[in-house]
């Protein structure tokens, strides 16, 4: 028994080392917040929500401040291309997908990038380990019309990358969720205003 449970620590411990080689901070020397950061695969990302306050577009979860301590900002699209500081940058749908690809694809990728428990999650936060050291939170989203919604339930980042397929354009965005191991690539169409829509902002590393 003592053999099978030493066998399995290791094991874990392996799996962990695998994903999360090396964890830091860093300080936006604009406002002075420091970042816990994390080597994944190749990437070095942010291993917490941009927030950094923007003289406009960008939104506290209801205004209200304890949900900036733990969530960050939302930021509209144009907003979050150019919001990262100095060093690091908002991630493309290329760089997303290498992080997705890296933790074995989409289907099980959000498990291991889920903040683990239901301290901030809501129930069930299913499959959530978050054995990367990401520490994806749900921080809802800010729609069109300035309504806010589904803290607790999703989290939803900005990547760069749009795609102008006729008549429309569309940006594309990643997504967990507390109800299940996925981590969901979408699109919004800029028609129909969806880049004036709050999401939450990742920066990864140049």
């Amino acid at each position: 028994m003592k053999r099978i449970l030493f066998t399995s620590v290791v094991i874990t411990m392996i799996a962990i080392s695998t994903y999360s080689q090396s964890t830091g901070t860093f300080t936006d020397q604009r406002d002075g917040k420091t970042y816990k950061t994390v080597k994944i695969g190749k990437q070095t990302w942010m291993a917490e929500n941009l927030n950094f306050e923007t003289s406009s577009g960008s939104w506290v979860y209801k205004n209200d401040p304890s949900n900036e301590i733990i969530y960050g900002r939302l930021y509209d699209w144009e907003t979050a291309k150019k919001v990262c500081p100095t060093g690091w940058h908002l991630p493309s749908e290329k760089e997303w997908n290498e992080l997705i690809t890296f933790l074995g694809g989409k289907s099980i990728a959000g498990s291991k990038l889920k903040e683990e428990g239901t301290d901030h999650w809501k129930n069930p936060n299913k499959g959530a380990t978050n054995e990367t050291g990401f520490s994806g939170l749900p921080g809802g989203y800010r729609n069109q019309n300035k309504g806010f919604h589904s803290i607790g339930s999703y989290g939803q980042w900005w990547s760069a990358t749009s795609d102008f397929t006729w008549p429309a354009t569309y940006i594309l965005y990643f997504s967990l969720s507390s109800k299940n191991t996925k981590f969901s690539r979408h699109i919004g169409q800029i028609e129909m205003g969806f880049d004036k829509v709050g999401l939450s902002v990742r920066c990864v590393k140049d």
